[in-house]
């Protein structure tokens, strides 16, 4: 399976998981719990970069897994995919990054 299925076929189970019970899925869960789903991200934040401070290349990789599943919880919450981020990296190659933090005030 390619990187882009991957993703096409997790979104999908994100969003079948919005319409069953919280009790029969983690996923489910999360969404029933917003609050939830947003200390799961700082949580697995933290991982990542307690992962990276000990330059633990298998746990760098296994927590930003973690942190990116979360964050695709919180994106198919708010009717989002990772495909409206990588929409937004892409507008933003040839952009400096300077230029492009200046453009946000």
């Amino acid at each position: 399976m390619n990187n882009d299925e991957i993703l096409k076929q997790l979104t999908n189970v994100l969003e079948s998981r919005k319409h069953e019970s919280a009790d029969s899925s983690y996923v489910a869960s999360l969404f029933a719990k917003p609050d939830k789903m947003l200390e799961k991200i700082g949580e697995e934040a933290i991982e990542t970069i307690i992962a990276s401070k000990n330059n633990d290349k298998d746990n760098i990789v296994y927590e930003t897994a973690d942190l990116w599943f979360h964050s695709m919880i919180m994106l198919a919450h708010h009717g989002l995919s990772a495909d409206d981020v990588l929409h937004e990296l892409a507008r933003r190659f040839g952009v400096s990054g300077h230029e492009e933090k200046a453009s946000r005030k």
